[in-house]
């Protein structure tokens, strides 16, 4: 169930912070909301998760796949650029994070 928690808490952070660019730097009510809503829930959905998964593992798997869907969205979105530079840096820390499962302790 930690696994299922861990994977709904990074789509709600990706949403999150989707809804923090949308808010124009807190400017404007309702994407505001959103983006603490969204916060909230994606946080207390990863402290259920930290009962029975590593932390390191955890955050490296929200942080990872985080930074790939939210750069997805920004370009897809968004409009934003994404250059070989950004592929090659995500590619690393998607690396990262596939490495660290591998050798942790289950």
């Amino acid at each position: 169930m930690a696994w299922l928690w861990l994977g709904i808490a990074i789509i709600f952070e990706v949403c999150g912070t989707a809804f923090l660019k949308k808010s124009d730097g807190f400017s404007k009510m309702f994407p505001t909301l959103a983006t603490i809503g969204f916060y909230s829930v994606s946080f207390w959905l990863l402290a259920l998760t930290l009962k029975s998964i590593d932390v390191s593992i955890a955050y490296a798997i929200w942080a990872g796949v985080g930074i790939i869907l939210v750069s997805l969205i920004g370009l897809f979105y968004f409009g934003e650029p994404l250059s070989f530079l950004k592929v090659a840096c995500i590619l690393l820390i998607v690396a990262g994070t596939v490495g660290l499962n591998l050798v942790s302790r289950h």
